[in-house]
């Protein structure tokens, strides 16, 4: 469906506020989709990409400046995001050793379990938008959405 059908627009609308409402448009379509998966898990998408972070850390800690570099939202207040997740258990945050002004945060097991669940909710989740382009039309959609970020 044309964006100005979605947004039942009733003037026309150029073709740079067209691609800009198509792109949020579209943004709020896959995060309605992601929160609902995250919802049993009561947790946001933002606690979700810190939990992603420091699976990646392979099991070194993270600091809030690495943490926050590697947000997909870096407006989020980091400090609160391990705050929560460390209530939840699925963090642990240290004062580094060598460094007492530096905290090192890292996913526990119960994190990390979160996450194994999660996986293959994501994954399919991802493939939902994806089944409808084919490899190339995906290639090209990526490359053209860099290529307007950029």
């Amino acid at each position: 469906m044309k964006i100005e059908d979605e947004i039942k627009s009733t003037i026309p609308l150029d073709i740079s506020k067209k691609i800009t409402l198509n792109i949020l448009y579209t943004q709020n379509v896959i995060t309605d989709n992601f929160n609902e998966i995250l919802k049993p898990y009561d947790i946001s998408g933002e606690q979700y990409n810190v939990l992603r972070i420091l699976r990646g850390q392979k099991g070194n800690p993270a600091n809030m400046c690495l943490i926050q570099e590697r947000m997909l939202a870096r407006t989020s207040n980091t400090t609160r995001l391990v705050d929560k997740l460390l209530l939840k258990n699925f963090v642990t945050r240290n004062v580094c050793p060598e460094n007492r002004r530096k905290i090192e945060v890292q996913i526990t097991q119960k994190g990390l379990d979160v996450l194994k669940e999660l996986d293959p909710k994501v994954i399919a989740h991802d493939q939902l938008f994806s089944k409808k382009l084919n490899t190339e039309e995906l290639e090209q959609l990526n490359y053209l959405l860099e290529k307007y970020r950029n």
